[in-house]
């Protein structure tokens, strides 16, 4: 014998409450946040890392890993402010996680907040963390077919970085074809091809930010 549970309330309706405070706490705080997404290895990190040399402190991070406070000490190093959670397996973060991390950061003296998400094309993309905008990042190592075989992040992505772009000349990546697949899920969405190990791209990515702040 099988008994029917039906639930009330959607599972993600306490997530999503949870999001609009940290939503109000920033807006009240004056702070831009970015919710980045992208699997492992995509150079996230690196990123931030480039980010944190410019902005210093008004560059917030939190950083959100299985294992390890390896990605928070980088950010750090490069002179942002950092703060690590990690979730001890669940795939992605949780609006509950970050409001938890607030604490361990001075959003007085933070302009710019940047969630870095567990490394998962799929999971973090449907939560809701209180963000301004989604940011997807995808490396050239990873294969040009990433976009059509995962648009539910980047069909949301209001930006999509395209990193380490200096190994196009050793890897198998069309271009073309991956900025074509973003624009058919998403007509208005930002693209932004980099390297963090030689600066191309860098500073568009950069102004793009300061357009995001109102700089």
């Amino acid at each position: 014998m099988s008994e029917t549970i039906r639930l009330g309330v959607p599972l993600s309706a306490k997530n999503d409450e949870i999001a609009q405070t940290n939503r109000t706490i920033f807006r009240e705080a004056g702070c831009t946040v970015i919710n980045m997404i992208s699997s492992p290895g995509s150079g996230k990190t690196s990123v931030l890392e480039h980010m944190g040399k410019k902005w210093g402190k008004k560059l917030g991070v939190i950083t959100g890993d299985i294992q390890t406070t390896l990605d928070a000490e980088r950010i750090a190093a490069a002179g942002a402010q950092a703060v690590q959670i990690e979730t001890g397996g669940a795939c992605h973060l949780t609006a509950s996680m970050i409001s938890k991390a607030l604490p361990s950061l001075d959003l007085a003296g933070c302009e710019m907040l940047v969630i870095e998400n567990v490394g998962n094309l799929v999971c973090p993309s449907t939560y809701y963390l209180g963000e301004d905008c989604k940011v997807a990042v995808l490396s050239v190592a990873e294969g040009d077919e990433k976009p059509a075989k995962y648009p539910a992040l980047f069909v949301r992505a209001h930006a999509v970085i395209i990193n380490k772009v200096d190994l196009l000349p050793y890897v198998r990546f069309d271009m073309q074809r991956a900025m074509d697949d973003c624009r058919k899920l998403n007509a208005r969405v930002k693209l932004f091809p980099l390297s963090c190990t030689t600066g191309q791209g860098m500073d568009a990515w950069f102004a793009y930010c300061d357009e995001l702040r109102g700089r």
